[in-house]
């Protein structure tokens, strides 16, 4: 049979009959060089077919490698390509400024085999690396096997340490995760252990997606926060810190008709690069996992539920010219105006005596049935796996009755406040917090727990307390602000009461309050766990003194930011003139 005739299947194809043929010649051109006595013709001809076939397996491999970079799937999340083990997926704020990402470090490791002269290696890595332990270096440099030294290394340092020129020095790279902007908003966008696990904040909560995200399969995380407005809440927020010296402080920001958080700040901070080396209390995140008594800031939920129940309106008066017993509880007010005062003058005054009426006159069914639609009774619902449960009373009689009217026998997380004052000001909505940017325009439907008049009405009386009651110190020009300030008295086992010299002390805002029940709006929320007074406050550490000033500096940076237009003119309700002290609580 002739070579001629054996192709695939029988099949004559032109190619296989030419390889055939320039097969044969080769071959017969071998027998006339043997025949002609010329070997060196049949070396040149087998030297000449070797780099033939090379040629050809090398233009084979070209092929198939061009083919794989354009045509394949590999490198794009189902080939060999994979992403290293750990990676994770960038993660921006809302305008896509950098929050989170993974960079190319290297860990340095020596092989004492291939190092030539180990004392030199020794006195040079120990100049270059003054952070390791000189008996760690000594065990490195003259033990007997490669050993990893460092790692973390950025490309700078490792070429550093390259230029020595020192055998046995091997680098292999390794992805870090870094937070470009250290210490801001390090609480919520949290940090990712050594194998790149998320272990708080948004790193933990959104932990699959971000390492879905990794090598460029998806777009990167993108969360509500506006940066610039956490730069602000955050600095106003250090800055009063330093001034009242408490033992932990919150800030936070939010849309009232998305839920999104647009800053969240706990004090003290640390740097997220380095989250090792902070403390428990610096890594603690107090908006979340920290739950307080409010005080104050919780007369406005009484005030709005004894509205929206029907049992009080904007006409009604309450008699505090004398302490008021309720159950075996006798209310006093902090500032007593001893006189009958109407809905607005009791949350203005933040007197006890009134609130603590008009909770008796809500009920204690009622009263924790509205707890409960506002979500003061559970976690926060947030994507924040660190959002605590509240603390609240065992049993709604009237001693729980009257201490909830007015922040007090309940623990919430300022989050939990937060996402409840949305519903007293974004129209009666209970709306989810979220950690992730809404879609432009879209608001979330939301469960409604009070009616819309009875909103619009908490926009007015919280406007009227700061044109005229303790919120004074947030009335910035042009931005309509509406507050309550809180001061709870923090209980003490020691001495089985509520100790006097230890407060939570905030001041909850809202802003524009002017305007459609559907226009724009932000809740701001300072709080300060224990803080101190000073000669400027006359020794006083209440929320109107120490949170009130500073939720003012915030609205007034960050309005431009939320883009939130100054007016000249602001319509505000005319009240009498009072007579209690300006401390506030």
């Amino acid at each position: 049979m002739s070579l001629s005739n054996l192709g695939p299947g029988g099949f004559q194809s032109r190619t296989w009959r030419w390889l055939s043929e320039h097969v044969w010649r080769l071959e017969h051109a071998f027998e006339r060089s043997r025949a002609a006595a010329k070997p060196e013709d049949d070396t040149r001809i087998r030297i000449f077919l070797v780099m033939a076939f090379f040629s050809l397996c090398f233009i084979g491999l070209a092929l198939g490698a061009g083919w794989s970079a354009l045509f394949s799937n590999a490198g794009r999340g189902n080939g060999y390509a994979q992403g290293l083990e750990g990676a994770r997926g960038d993660i921006v704020d809302r305008n896509g400024k950098l929050l989170a990402v993974d960079l190319a470090h290297y860990a340095l490791y020596v092989d004492p085999r291939e190092v030539w002269d180990a004392k030199e290696t020794r006195r040079a890595l120990g100049k270059a690396l003054p952070q390791v332990p000189g008996k760690r270096l000594d065990k490195v440099v003259f033990g007997d096997h490669r050993t990893f030294v460092l790692g973390g290394l950025t490309p700078e340092q490792k070429d550093k340490i390259f230029e020595l020129g020192l055998p046995g020095i091997s680098f292999e790279e390794q992805e870090r995760r870094m937070y470009p902007l250290g210490p801001t908003a390090a609480h919520l966008v949290g940090f990712v252990d050594s194998g790149g696990k998320g272990l708080a904040g948004v790193e933990r909560a959104l932990d699959d997606p971000i390492r879905k995200a990794a090598g460029g399969e998806g777009a990167p995380t993108q969360l509500s926060i506006d940066i610039r407005v956490q730069a602000a809440l955050e600095d106003e927020l250090r800055k009063a810190a330093m001034e009242f010296t408490p033992k932990g402080a919150v800030g936070l920001v939010t849309n009232v008709h998305t839920g999104e958080i647009l800053a969240l700040a706990s004090y003290p901070d640390y740097d997220a690069n380095k989250a090792g080396d902070a403390t428990d209390e610096q890594r603690l995140n107090r908006a979340a996992a920290s739950v307080y008594e409010m005080g104050s800031t919780f007369k406005a939920f009484t005030v709005a539920i004894g509205l929206d129940t029907g049992v009080a309106n904007m006409a009604s008066t309450f008699d505090a010219r004398e302490p008021y017993k309720l159950g075996y509880r006798t209310i006093h007010d902090y500032h007593a105006a001893r006189k009958v005062l109407t809905l607005i003058e009791v949350f203005q005054h933040s007197s006890n005596i009134g609130t603590a009426i008009l909770g008796e006159k809500v009920g204690g069914e009622r009263l924790s049935k509205y707890f409960t639609n506002l979500n003061l009774t559970k976690p926060a619902q947030v994507e924040l796996r660190e959002s605590a449960r509240p603390l609240t009373p065992r049993k709604w009689d009237m001693d729980a009755v009257a201490s909830t009217s007015f922040g007090h026998g309940i623990n919430v997380s300022p989050l939990a406040l937060a996402q409840a004052m949305g519903a007293l000001l974004n129209g009666g909505k209970m709306i989810p917090l979220t950690i992730k940017k809404m879609p432009p325009g879209v608001r979330p439907e939301g469960q409604a727990v009070l009616n819309e008049s009875t909103s619009q009405q908490m926009l007015t009386i919280m406007r009227a307390n700061v044109t005229g009651g303790s919120g004074k110190t947030a009335n910035i020009p042009g931005l309509s602000v509406g507050g309550k300030t809180g001061t709870g008295e923090k209980y003490d086992p020691s001495i089985r009461g509520y100790n006097h010299q230890r407060q939570v002390s905030s001041f909850a805002a809202v802003f524009p309050t002017e305007g459609a029940i559907e226009a724009d709006r932000y809740f701001v929320l300072i709080l300060m766990d224990e803080p101190h007074g000073t000669a400027k406050t006359f020794g006083f550490s209440t929320g109107g003194w120490v949170a009130t000033p500073a939720v003012g500096r915030v609205i007034d940076r960050i309005a431009p930011f939320l883009g939130v237009q100054r007016k000249a003119e602001l319509v505000t309700i005319a009240q009498p003139k009072s007579t209690a002290p300006e401390a506030g609580l």
